[in-house]
């Protein structure tokens, strides 16, 4: 029986990463689940207790990602980055550092999906509206992909495996937040060091801000927009809120998304009956505009698959007239993560069987060994251990996988509480090491194909695990002293 959970875990892993023929990540967890029920490897009985751990954090998400979506078909998202731009003043590394940190803020407040794959396409067009180097251009993609994960840490929504902790653990949204803002600054701050120390180089000393869009270009939907910032305000105010009344996180951001929906619906039709939205005009641009513009995009450490990578697009012309244009909401809703509710059911009603096997008790006889050995030991040794496993078999189920060994050792006070956040590092920041960690990234990746740019696994391996294992253990070694200095 041990043999046959290990090895329907491995099949819909496989799948998972695979994909064949385009077959939905839930689909085939959820085919994996049914295998496992087939084979008893798990029970029905076991079916209540995997949907209570799991509903909540996948609704959630779901929820957030709604929200992302529709601020960024009213241009929230690129109206921020050029901004953003405009702050950078003409400064190379200074708008490397403003990009990160944009890229870092959106990842706490969106979670980190939202984070790579909507603010990646914008980072794009602006570096090739600078008319940066092609090894400029890979630098800036590849600090946004990165920085989404490593600045997930800070609030339990940044991240699934942090709602997916938070619920499993019992960890109320406030606590979360008091633990780990001041180490996600820590993931932030070491990660955009490693950035710079590894993409410097490449980075130009200055640009041209006048080939830039004027910020208010961006906007189709003025009313959305608006509407985002107060449904934002709100949906933090909810999130502290909500726990003492006893309210889950996926009711809160559920009511935010539904309200912004309504918004960019224009629902009920009543209440905007009277309401019209002007064309914006941008300001007069520097020339190129309506340039197509294409090039490679090199390695920036000049490695031999430097030529396999390519970037081109189309810059918009920057003084035409942008009109009002009506998001299509029925188009975000259908294209929301909605897999991702059928894949946490599955894949954790899988992983479920390993427990049931056994298989987890091993992992917990490690996790108590670095128990026995101090909070910094149990930090490190916990947090190392599952970066690893998530590197190599995904994150999600490894959150599972290690939150049930944490949950079998036993362990009290601030022991426990280390080893918790540490699981969540784990997943958050382990995924950054190898492609198939998370994903995010894979889903990333092949958005970067589809506009041209290329990066081969092997490239995004070097790259990887060269950035992550000093983020890595910097942000752990931060959560042992934090925590030791705050107390449980």
């Amino acid at each position: 029986m041990t043999v046959a959970a290990v090895l329907i875990f491995l099949a819909t892993l496989t799948l998972v990463i695979w994909q064949p023929r385009g077959l939905g990540i839930g689909w085939s967890a959820l085919g994996g689940a049914v295998v496992a029920l087939a084979t008893t490897v798990v029970h029905f009985s076991d079916v209540p207790t995997v949907v209570g751990i799991v509903w909540n954090a996948t609704l959630a998400f779901v929820a957030v990602i709604i929200i992302s979506l529709i601020l960024d078909e009213c241009g929230f998202f690129e109206w921020s980055a050029l901004h953003v731009a405009r702050w950078g003043r003409g400064h190379g590394r200074l708008l490397f550092v403003l990009i990160v940190l944009l890229g870092a803020a959106i990842a706490a407040v969106f979670a980190n999906d939202g984070a790579a794959l909507i603010l990646t396409p914008i980072v794009m067009q602006i570096m090739l509206a600078l008319r940066f180097s092609p090894k400029a251009t890979l630098g800036f993609v590849m600090a946004t992909g990165f920085i989404a994960d490593t600045g997930s840490l800070p609030l339990v929504v940044s991240n699934l495996v942090n709602i997916v902790s938070a619920d499993f653990f019992g960890i109320s949204f406030a606590r979360y937040a008091a633990v780990m803002v001041p180490v996600g600054i820590v993931s932030v701050l070491a990660s955009l060091a490693m950035l710079l120390l590894y993409f410097g180089r490449s980075i130009p000393k200055t640009y041209d801000t006048t080939a830039l869009r004027h910020p208010a270009s961006a906007i189709s939907d003025q009313t959305t927009f608006r509407a985002g910032w107060v449904v934002l305000v709100l949906l933090l105010i909810g999130y502290f809120s909500a726990e003492p009344l006893g309210i889950p996180l996926s009711v809160v951001a559920g009511a935010a998304a539904i309200i912004l929906i309504a918004v960019a619906a224009r629902r009920p039709a009543f209440l905007f009956s009277q309401s019209t939205r002007q064309p914006v005009t941008a300001p007069v641009g520097a020339g190129n505009a309506g340039t197509a513009v294409s090039h490679p995009v090199g390695d920036p450490g000049n490695t031999a698959d430097a030529g396999d990578l390519a970037a081109s697009t189309t810059i918009p012309d920057d003084d035409r007239p942008i009109g009002p244009r009506r998001i299509p909401v029925g188009k975000v809703i259908r294209e929301a993560p909605w897999q991702i509710v059928l894949f946490s059911i599955g894949m954790y009603l899988v992983v479920y069987g390993l427990r049931n096997q056994g298989l987890t008790d091993q992992l917990a006889k490690l996790f108590g060994f670095f128990a026995d050995h101090g909070v910094l030991t149990a930090a490190l040794g916990v947090g190392i251990t599952v970066a690893v496993l998530s590197s190599i078999m995904n994150n999600m189920p490894t959150v599972l996988i290690a939150a049930l060994a944490i949950g079998a050792v036993g362990a009290t006070g601030m022991t426990h509480e280390v080893m918790v956040y540490a699981n969540v590092i784990g997943s958050d920041l382990g995924p950054k090491i190898t492609p198939i960690g998370s994903l995010a990234t894979l889903l990333w990746l092949h958005v970067l194909d589809r506009k041209g740019m290329h990066i081969g696994w092997g490239r995004y391996f070097r790259t990887g695990i060269v950035l992550t294992i000093p983020v890595l253990l910097i942000t752990l070694a931060a959560l042992a002293g934090w925590l030791t200095l705050i107390g449980t």
